[in-house]
C-alpha cells in the first residue's frame, strides 16, 4: 500500500511516499481504507522535532532517537471498514468510521488496522470524509482543555481564546459557545472573517492591538497556540479564573467520549468542520510546508482515498 514515511527528523522534504505492506487485521481489529487524514501542528512538530531544550531530548527518547520509530505519521483518520477480524462485533464491512490513533500514529497511509475498542466510531451521518477527519484533532484537544477548566460548571463564563483560528482555537470557540460562554477571540486581521463566521463578535486583532492591555477579566483563558505565559495573562483572570496553555499544560488525553460528543454536535449543526486547504497524498510535502508557516486557519486535510 501507499504511505508517507518520515525517514528522519527535519524539513517537510524528509517525508517520502513509499510502498509498505498492507496491514492484516488481527482477531479484534478492523482494517480501514483511509479516505482522509489531517496534517496537524502536532504532526509537523514531530516531523521537525520542533521543540527546544530538554523537551527535545525527551521527545527523542519517546519517539525515536534519529527518526520516528513510527515512521508513518498522522493521528486522525476517516474511512471505510474493508475487513474485520473474526472476533469483531462492533463494526461491519462497509461501515464509514473515523477515529484517532494518538502516539501510535499511522494515518498517512492507504490502510490502517485498529482495535474495535480503540478510539473509533461511525462518522457523523451528515459529514464528508474530509469533514470527519477535520473535526477530530482540534476538537479533541479543545474538549480536553475546556473540560479541565470545568467550563460546564460556569454560568455564562467569559472565555478568552488566544489563537482562535487554528484547529484547536476554532474548535474551542465552538465548544465554548455550546456551553453558553461569552467569547473574546484573539486572532490576526487575516482571521477576523473566520471568527465572525463562528459567531464571535468580540475579537482582538493581535497585529493591531495588545490583548494583554484589556481591563476586563475572564473566567477561562485558553492559549490555543502556546505562545503566552501565565504571568502575561494573570491580571486578566477573574478571582477563580483558570489559565490553560496547550503547550505548557498536560497532554491532551484522548477518549472515545470526545469523538462521540463531536459527532453529536456536528450532526446537530452546533459544530462544523473548519477546513483551510485539502491536499492529495502526493502533495504531503506542500501540506507540511503550509502548516509550518503558522498561517493555517482550522485544518489542513490530506486526501488519501477516492
Amino acid at each position: 500500500m501507499k504511505a508517507v514515511v518520515c525517514i528522519r527528523y527535519g524539513s517537510p522534504e524528509v517525508l517520502k511516499i513509499r510502498e509498505i505492506p498492507k496491514p492484516v487485521p488481527k482477531s479484534n481489529q478492523i482494517l480501514v481504507k483511509i479516505m482522509a487524514t489531517a496534517v496537524s501542528s502536532g504532526d509537523a512538530r514531530v516531523r521537525g522535532l520542533a521543540v527546544k531544550g530538554f523537551t527535545k531530548i525527551a521527545m527523542r527518547l519517546v519517539l525515536g532517537i534519529k527518526r520516528p520509530r513510527k515512521q508513518v505519521l498522522g493521528t486522525v483518520f476517516s474511512g471505510i471498514v474493508e475487513s474485520v477480524g473474526n472476533k469483531v462485533s462492533k463494526f461491519e464491512i462497509g461501515d464509514a468510521v473515523f477515529g484517532m490513533t494518538g502516539l501510535r500514529f499511522g494515518t498517512y497511509a492507504e490502510y490502517i488496522a485498529v482495535n474495535q475498542n480503540s478510539n473509533v466510531i461511525g462518522i457523523p451521518v451528515n459529514a464528508s470524509y474530509e469533514e470527519a477527519a477535520a473535526i477530530i484533532f482540534g476538537g479533541q484537544a479543545a474538549l480536553h482543555f475546556l473540560e479541565k477548566a470545568r467550563i460546564a460548571e460556569w454560568v455564562n463564563p467569559k472565555v478568552l481564546i488566544i489563537g482562535a483560528t487554528g484547529s484547536v482555537g476554532s474548535s474551542a470557540v465552538q465548544i465554548a459557545k455550546y456551553h453558553n460562554a461569552n467569547i473574546t477571540a484573539v486572532c490576526s486581521s487575516y482571521g477576523l472573517n473566520l471568527v465572525k463566521d463562528l459567531g464571535v463578535t468580540d475579537a482582538i486583532l493581535y497585529d493591531r492591538q495588545d490583548f494583554t492591555r484589556r481591563t476586563d477579566t475572564f473566567d477561562i483563558i485558553l492559549d490555543a497556540v502556546g505562545k503566552t505565559a501565565k504571568n502575561e495573562c494573570r491580571h486578566l483572570l477573574s478571582k477563580r479564573g483558570v489559565y490553560l496553555n496547550v503547550n505548557k499544560s498536560d497532554y491532551a488525553s484522548e477518549k472515545i467520549q470526545q469523538l462521540q460528543l463531536l459527532k453529536e454536535l456536528f450532526q446537530q449543526g452546533t459544530y462544523k468542520a473548519v477546513i483551510d486547504k485539502i491536499y492529495p497524498i502526493e502533495q504531503v510535502v506542500d501540506a507540511h510546508r503550509y502548516v509550518d508557516t503558522g498561517r493555517k486557519k482550522g485544518n489542513v486535510i490530506l486526501k488519501i482515498g477516492e
